[in-house]
This record gives C-alpha cells, sequence and structure tokens, in this order.
C-alpha cells in the first residue's frame, strides 16, 4: 500500500473510530523506523490529513484544524549558536526551551520557553505539568501564545518516555489547533493521548 493511502479516511466513523484508525494506521507507519525527526514528520502529516479527511467533525471550513506538529525539548538540537536575540533580549537557556519540530499547518512559533517561573502557554503547560490541556477557548488560557490568531481551541499532549525503575522523561509536545471554539472533547483528548505514546516510544530519543 502507498505510504499516502495512511490518511484515507474510511465514512462514517465515530470519534472513538476514528482515533483508533489513526492508531493503526501510524503503527504500521512508524514499524521498523526509530528516528525521531521522520516519525514525528510522518505522525504530524498523517493526524492532520486525517483529520482533514474526517468530515464533518474537522475537515469542514470554520471547524477545521489548522496546525498539527510537535515541540521538542531543545536538548535533543545541536546547541544553538545566538546567545542574544534580536535586538539584544536574553535568549532563554537551551536547557529550558521546546523548538519547533516537525509539523503541518502555518509557520509557528520557533521556541517556547519552559524555564520556572517564565514558562507561559498551552504547550509550556503540557510540558511542565506533565499533563494534557485540553483548551476549548484559547483565549481563556492564561498566557496562551497566539502563534495564529485563526485559533480558537486547543489540545496538546506530552511526550512521555516511560523507563523501567527510572523516572518518566518528558521529551517534548503533541499540539493540534482548532479554528472552531470547543473544537476538541474528551474523545480527541484520550485519542491523541494514545498518538503521543506511541510516537514517544517509537523513537530513540
Amino acid at each position: 500500500m502507498p505510504h499516502a493511502d495512511s490518511a484515507l479516511v474510511p465514512p462514517g466513523l465515530s470519534k472513538v473510530e476514528f482515533w483508533a484508525h489513526v492508531y493503526e494506521q501510524l503503527s504500521a507507519l512508524l514499524d521498523g523506523q526509530r528516528n525521531w525527526v521522520v516519525n514525528l514528520a510522518n505522525a504530524s502529516s498523517l493526524v492532520y490529513s486525517s483529520l482533514l479527511a474526517f468530515s464533518p467533525h474537522f475537515g469542514d471550513g470554520d471547524r477545521a484544524v489548522n496546525w498539527c506538529g510537535f515541540y521538542i525539548d531543545s536538548k535533543f538540537y545541536p546547541a544553538p549558536r545566538l546567545t542574544t536575540a534580536a535586538g539584544g533580549a536574553d535568549v532563554p537557556s537551551p536547557s529550558h526551551v521546546l523548538l519547533l519540530g516537525p509539523f503541518c499547518g502555518k509557520p509557528a512559533c520557533q521556541l517556547i520557553n519552559v524555564a520556572p517561573e517564565r514558562a507561559r502557554g498551552v504547550c509550556a503547560g503540557a510540558f511542565v505539568q506533565q499533563k494534557t490541556q485540553l483548551v476549548p477557548d484559547v483565549e481563556a488560557y492564561p498566557g496562551h501564545i497566539a502563534c495564529d490568531g485563526e485559533t480558537k481551541s486547543e489540545i496538546v499532549c506530552p511526550l512521555v518516555i516511560r523507563q523501567d525503575g527510572k523516572e518518566d522523561v518528558v521529551v517534548g509536545v503533541f499540539d493540534l489547533d482548532c479554528l472552531a471554539l470547543g473544537g476538541f472533547n474528551e474523545d480527541d483528548k484520550a485519542g491523541v493521548e494514545k498518538i503521543a505514546d506511541l510516537v514517544a516510544q517509537a523513537c530513540d530519543w
């Protein structure tokens, strides 16, 4: 089967069935590949394309998902060369930054500060709290970072590496934005959390 066919969505699925279908398709797509850049690129493309094909829940007009992708702890990237941002502003410590990873959608924020006492936004909240953030109205979320002013709701799930006998490690977050208020519900939360867990365990970090 061509890889692109992974994003085909059978008609008439409920949300629970939809996420089970995406999980199955993504499992096959990630099988045998451990590189995190490759896997996150395919995961963001598959989920984004599948959601846009999942009408009428997410594929139509003002209910569409408009961004789907990942922010990853900067320690998994090469060390940054810049010590200050444009205009001389301090750049957060590399150990306290999430950097933009593979995604589908419009250009997005390049980095998110997750330093103690400075973390703000939905992605930072999911990373720092190690807990999924289901946000029906982004304007009501304290410290929301508006990468796209059209986004009305959002769900962000941490990518957690489970280690036997050791403390769990959060390596980044999986982020989905929607044009509609209340675009995501508890069924989406459960589905996204399973996708995030699959991706996190499928990669060598």
